[in-house]
């Protein structure tokens, strides 16, 4: 993590934990993904947590369009739902 931790972050413990319902297969090739899921699923709650707008996500968690996207494809996927 290249970043300063916030008090929303996933310890150790909560990231083994969630881990196994993140392991999504997607299409063979392409280029490898550019953030972990640990780190978007850190700025999906850090936005859960503080309430702020998509728009208003730090700078230093990825890109808030691409945590949205990722959000999204997540929430399709029912990822949520347990």
């Amino acid at each position: 993590m290249n970043r300063k931790s916030y008090p929303t972050d996933l310890n150790n413990a909560e990231w083994e934990f969630l881990e196994p319902y993140f392991i999504v297969s997607y299409a063979k090739g392409g280029r490898p993904p550019k953030y972990s899921k640990r780190e978007l699923i850190n700025a999906v709650l850090y936005i859960l947590r503080t309430g702020c707008q998509w728009r208003c996500l730090p700078h230093d968690f990825p890109n808030w369009k691409t945590v949205y996207y990722q959000f999204t494809r997540w929430k399709k996927q029912n990822l949520f739902e347990h």
